[in-house]
């Protein structure tokens, strides 16, 4: 029998679990901006979590029924290590069977209504 905590965390050591509450008690502006309008199952009534752990990452923001993890990226992703370490890590995670969309922090503080467009759209998609 499969434990539920272990399919919503894939196997996430203590070490993430306890680098993924730091990150929830110190979350940037767009961060915020997002999770007021995607908590409480706000949005097509999903319901996100935060910082969530998934193996050896920490989504911004994941949710379990589809299996969608929506991330946010400041000027450091950029970089072109960075940016190759990003598809690194989709790779792993859609390897894991979870999709994720990517918004910089620019377009969730000056676009929102666009963003969460977009996230709808991609819900639908993932959801079927």
């Amino acid at each position: 029998m499969v434990d539920y905590k272990e399919c919503l965390f894939y196997d996430a050591s203590p070490e993430i679990h306890s680098r993924a509450k730091e990150l929830r008690r110190n979350m940037t502006k767009s961060e915020k901006l997002l999770w007021t309008e995607i908590r409480n199952r706000k949005l097509n009534g999903l319901k996100f979590r935060r910082q969530h752990p998934i193996n050896i990452f920490i989504a911004d923001f994941y949710c379990h029924e589809i299996k969608l993890v929506i991330e946010l990226d400041g000027n450091i992703h950029d970089s072109e290590e960075n940016k190759e370490y990003d598809e690194g890590r989709t790779a792993e995670l859609e390897y894991l069977g979870v999709k994720v969309i990517r918004f910089t922090n620019e377009e969730v503080i000056n676009s929102m209504t666009n963003v969460l467009a977009k996230i709808k759209v991609f819900c639908k998609q993932v959801s079927f």
